[in-house]
């Protein structure tokens, strides 16, 4: 079986994606997988580093709203479908699957061209317009939330990489933080606002260091790949408790593994990561966008595995007012997890690699 994997911009479509062809090599190992991707996003590293073949072709951002961009939608599509016809034509695969964004939209189009089987998945539980024009099209249809509006969806959950979804936390902790050289035993808070960071995050958590160390806190800050272009950024204040800031992790078991709490933003992969992993959050959703960071957050909070703050008043003040109790309060994280971890799949990436497989075959 040949598999093209369409999806790349950011970990929130690079990860299912390498997660689902992980699984797809274990269902079957003579399975021969290409992904797909652009010049300039996180893709690039990855998906190399993970041992598959990358083929890159044109991005073609498609504007939220009317823009001189729209105008140079239709071109620039026409230029990524070609390309992506030719990387089909030598790659031949059996079957295209699709994660949404940039990359995506190509990916779809060529597929149905070539009159070959169409498989999407929708990260979001409010989906985007590629995957919105591609759920017409597809043969299957996966999403990572229930109630994701699209037609014929089938719930299969967000597929995570197993070093995530089978995570033992307590049993990997000392390891973790040692290896971030973080103390082996003081209440540990990770911060990540993505693979290219989140200003209004960074600034917060950093402005409130010097209350966060002298609660006891130490902190793990992972700043992304252009924290430090913000002109606000101001550096955490030596307190003499750890806080480590790092641009990027390529080991986000380790990370998980070494949080008592952590702060992030809503997107569909953070959200999953954390409740899989029971790790009690602070999820503060983009204020912009079409509210999917919102939709996606809402059901751990509902549970009781997370707190939710509006991204306007996520401040250092209330990181101040909020960490330090929270972390002091072993019960209530304790029944944070565990309220977090029953909710998601943890065998996604084996059941849309199952769809995958039935699709091809057909």
């Amino acid at each position: 079986m040949r598999v093209l994997l369409a999806g790349g911009g950011t970990a929130g479509h690079t990860s299912p994606l390498l997660a689902t062809a992980d699984a797809l090599r274990r269902l079957d190992p003579t399975t021969e997988i290409t992904c797909l991707g652009t010049p300039r996003g996180l893709e690039n590293k990855v998906v190399p580093a993970a041992g598959y073949p990358l083929e890159l072709i044109p991005p073609v951002p498609l504007p939220r709203r009317p823009n001189a961009d729209l105008a140079r939608v239709p071109s620039r599509l026409r230029g990524a479908v070609k390309a992506t016809h030719e990387v089909i034509d030598r790659v031949r695969p059996d079957v295209v699957v699709g994660y949404g964004g940039y990359v995506s939209m190509p990916a779809y189009l060529a597929a149905r061209k070539r009159g070959l089987p169409l498989v999407i998945h929708e990260q979001n539980a409010l989906p985007g317009l590629a995957n919105k024009v591609g759920s017409r099209i597809a043969q299957r249809v996966a999403v990572s939330f229930p109630d994701t509006p699209l037609k014929r969806a089938e719930y299969v959950g967000l597929p995570l990489r197993r070093m995530i979804s089978q995570l033992d936390r307590a049993a990997l902790r000392s390891e973790a933080r040692a290896f971030f050289g973080l103390d082996p035993d003081l209440p540990t808070l990770v911060v990540t606002g993505g693979s290219l960071g989140a200003w209004k995050l960074n600034r917060a958590v950093s402005r409130a260091s010097a209350a966060l160390g002298a609660g006891g806190v130490q902190v793990l800050h992972v700043i992304g790949a252009r924290g430090t272009e913000d002109p606000e950024w101001v550096a955490p204040a030596d307190t003499g408790t750890p806080y480590v800031v790092l641009p990027f992790v390529d080991r986000m078991d380790y990370a998980l593994a070494a949080a008592d709490l952590m702060v992030c933003r809503g997107g569909a992969s953070s959200v999953v990561e954390a409740a899989a992993t029971g790790v009690p959050a602070i999820f503060v959703p983009l204020a912009h966008g079409n509210g999917e960071q919102a939709l996606n957050a809402r059901a751990v909070a509902d549970a009781g595995g997370a707190l939710v703050a509006d991204e306007a008043g996520f401040t250092a003040d209330y990181v101040a007012d909020t960490v330090p109790g929270l972390l002091a309060d072993p019960q209530r994280l304790a029944a944070m997890s565990a309220a977090a971890k029953g909710l998601v799949p943890s065998d996604a990436d084996e059941r849309l690699a199952r769809i995958v497989a039935e699709a091809a075959a057909r």
